[in-house]
């Protein structure tokens, strides 16, 4: 089962990935991952890629869909993978779909984790750090892992720290338009390569707005 998975910053998409990949056993390919591979192991595509990441520049799609390509032509995707985090645009939707099919590689599913833009912003800005463990989910905005109350405030809801903070990212109101200006953009950005794959390719549309369990269980009831 081959699989990309597309939904905005907030959606809970990264979550939903490590779920299909336990229950269905394939790789969660991640693109930061395979820049990182490649640039460690000196490959051809690394050296390349590295010379634009020094120099403050994009990675072009004509080294990232190889790079992509030979990673999921490797033998632990021999039975599926699960693509996170390209296509970002249609361009490059376009440019993956053509290698693809130029290495009979068959794309089975695509998953758009639908989550409205202001929701998404929410739960970005809500997301709230654990000093003990950052892995304890806590956020002001998802009632399901709100962070438990002690004197009038906020504190973690797994283990009762009173110490939690905020990334500065997730605060930055300006980062945060500028990313989701690129997913929500239907014309060039996330969104047109979703629908470009909507023409081509079984689109499978799973509700954000739940909670997690209620999201996979509906994700994986489509998968099947």
């Amino acid at each position: 089962m081959n699989i990309l998975i597309f939904g905005p910053n907030g959606s809970g998409k990264g979550t939903q990935g490590a779920i299909v990949q336990k229950k269905y056993g394939v790789p969660h390919i991640e693109t930061g991952v395979i820049f990182r591979e490649n640039i460690s192991k000196g490959t051809e595509l690394g050296k390349k890629a590295k010379g634009f990441i020094d120099r403050g520049e994009l990675v072009p799609d004509d080294i990232t869909v190889p790079m992509i390509l030979d990673r999921l032509k490797e033998a632990d995707c021999a039975k599926g993978w699960l693509l996170d985090g390209f296509p970002r645009n249609l361009a490059q939707a376009e440019a993956l779909w053509n290698a693809l099919s130029a290495a009979n590689i068959k794309l089975d599913y695509v998953i758009e984790i639908v989550l409205d833009r202001e929701t998404s912003k929410k739960r970005i800005m809500g997301r709230r750090l654990c000093a003990t463990d950052n892995n304890h989910p806590n956020n002001i905005y998802i009632d399901a892992i709100k962070p438990a109350e002690k004197d009038g405030k906020f504190v973690c809801r797994v283990c009762g720290d009173e110490k939690l903070t905020t990334r500065a990212d997730d605060q930055d109101e300006a980062a945060i338009d500028k990313r989701h200006g690129i997913y929500y953009d239907t014309t060039t950005g996330t969104l047109a390569a979703v629908n470009f794959y909507k023409a081509r390719v079984k689109v499978l549309e799973v509700d954000g707005l739940p909670g997690v369990k209620e999201v996979s269980e509906a994700l994986l009831k489509m998968l099947g």
